[in-house]
């Protein structure tokens, strides 16, 4: 199952590349690099390049469920760094951006940490776990918090708040949003044929405020940010929450996980997250704009 579970997540990472980056050229060329308003947001919705990337992200996120489904948040959740290679290598030339140096150092980073979790992760967690109520309730806890807390910056600093801002809360939200995915999953497959009836409904309240909200938060990196930088905070920043609630609430480890393991995934993680510091920084688009 593991391993029909990397099939799809990968497979997933090459059509939310591609619809990444069909919405993002989409957004900026609406915005022209400000922030998304309401009324620009009505109108990129009309958008056929951005709606076009509406349709290959959702089968994207429907891979995906499918591979949430069939393993761990730990492994599946970091392979979504390949759809940053894709990503990039479209864009730039799509938008005839050379890419220079410190983007590929920053790219290497990012995917080569997360895949070196992934092949660790794949030795320490367990099989797919029943997740009790108690545990379920922690994690609407949890991102009720988060909902609120985002959900109030954006709305007080919608104009000042810069691409990684928008980045950071998109990924922590759509963090949240893959652990409850999984969590709906789970009650779907255990459905005595009520299926939606069987979720209870402060789990999908949960769910649909923080698709929205980090939906939100994504159109706004995309019209301030290049579509590859937005991928790859997404791909860091939304594994490392998820694998984080699935290891401190969920029970995804094993028991007794060695230093000699545990050790190398916290430097893979921390690997990848440089690179986006460093792809932040150093992307052709980024210092054109400093400029």
């Amino acid at each position: 199952m593991p391993l029909l579970a990397i099939g799809l997540a990968v497979l997933s990472a090459f059509f939310l590349a591609f619809g990444a980056q069909r919405q993002g050229t989409a957004v900026r060329a609406d915005t022209g690099g400000e922030a998304l308003s309401p009324g620009g947001f009505a109108r990129v919705l009309r958008h056929p390049r951005w709606l076009f990337g509406l349709l290959l992200l959702g089968i994207g996120m429907a891979l995906n469920v499918a591979a949430l489904t069939l393993a761990s948040l730990t492994i599946v959740q970091p392979l979504g760094a390949i759809a940053l290679v894709i990503t990039t290598v479209v864009n730039s030339r799509d938008q005839g951006i050379r890419i220079n140096r410190g983007t590929i150092v920053a790219i290497a980073a990012c995917v080569s940490g997360s895949v070196l979790f992934v092949l660790l992760a794949v030795t320490v967690t367990r099989e797919n776990r029943a997740i009790d109520a108690a545990q379920e309730q922690s994690v609407v806890i949890l991102l009720g918090v988060a909902v609120v807390l985002f959900g109030t910056l954006a709305f007080l600093g919608r104009r000042r708040l810069s691409a990684f801002v928008y980045i950071l809360g998109a990924g922590i939200l759509f963090g949240f949003v893959a652990v409850l995915t999984k969590i709906v999953a789970s009650h779907l497959l255990a459905s005595n044929g009520r299926f939606l009836l069987d979720v209870p409904p402060l789990t999908l309240t949960a769910l649909v405020a923080a698709a929205a909200l980090g939906s939100w938060f994504v159109q706004n990196a995309y019209a301030t940010g290049p579509p590859d930088l937005v991928i790859a905070g997404l791909t860091v920043i939304d594994p490392i929450v998820g694998i984080a609630i699935g290891i401190s609430i969920l029970d995804e480890l094993q028991a007794q996980v060695s230093m000699l393991t545990a050790f190398p995934m916290g430097i893979a993680a921390l690997v990848a997250i440089v690179g986006v510091i460093t792809l932040s920084r150093h992307h052709p688009d980024v210092i054109q704009r400093q400029r």
